[in-house]
């Protein structure tokens, strides 16, 4: 069972989601909120495994929620889920420690897959934000990271999971663990959201 916790202050929106989680076996909303400053207090006392977590919030924003929350509880999943399409809005996100970034108008079917993703250790974005986030940079010739690191960075910037990109490069699992523990160390972050984030800030992947 994935619990999810949603902050959102459109009532219907909230109430949608609320209703397609709860109503799939497997899934539970067990939190809802409708700004920030009430949400952060009791996820931090009773956590979810993944939040949903919309951006323009009355009060304290979407992105210093998710940076409260996570300063509390490093490790909880957090998934963006907004219409905020803008490459600030996303890298803010990601630098606060945002897990994943989905738009609004994402199909149902795909945001469940999403935050099952995000749950299983992916970093899931919307098709068109992770080709926004991923072609907008190019690549650093500095980079202290090798080709291949260089490449499963790039594929975890897309938003794929650990798996996905032991299939996309043709390498194993395990294998893609241990690129990622060195991509962790050469560029001093200890999660994948801060490694997405310093990627785009120093522009090491490109498409």
């Amino acid at each position: 069972m994935i619990n999810v916790s949603i902050v959102e202050d459109d009532n219907e929106i909230r109430e949608s989601l609320a209703l397609l989680i709860n109503g799939t076996p497997g899934y539970a909303c067990i939190h809802t909120f409708n700004d920030c400053e009430s949400a952060t207090k009791e996820i931090i006392e009773d956590p979810p495994d993944v939040v949903l977590m919309d951006i323009g919030l009355p009060g304290i924003s979407g992105i210093e929620g998710v940076r409260k929350i996570k300063q509390k509880l490093p490790e909880i999943d957090i998934l963006m889920l907004t219409v905020h399409n803008d490459s600030k809005k996303v890298f803010e996100a990601l630098c606060a420690g945002a897990c994943g970034y989905l738009i609004k108008d994402t199909p149902p079917a795909r945001l469940l897959e999403a935050i099952s993703e995000v749950h299983n250790g992916g970093a899931p974005m919307s098709t068109q934000i992770a080709r926004m986030v991923v072609n907008s940079f190019k690549t650093n010739p500095h980079s202290d990271l090798t080709r291949r690191e260089t490449e499963v960075l790039s594929q975890l910037c897309k938003g794929k999971s650990y798996k996905m990109i032991a299939d996309a490069l043709f390498i194993s699992e395990e294998t893609v663990r241990r690129h990622i523990k060195n991509i962790y160390r050469k560029l001093e972050v200890s999660s994948k959201s801060e490694a997405v984030a310093k990627a785009l800030k120093e522009r090491i992947v490109n498409s």
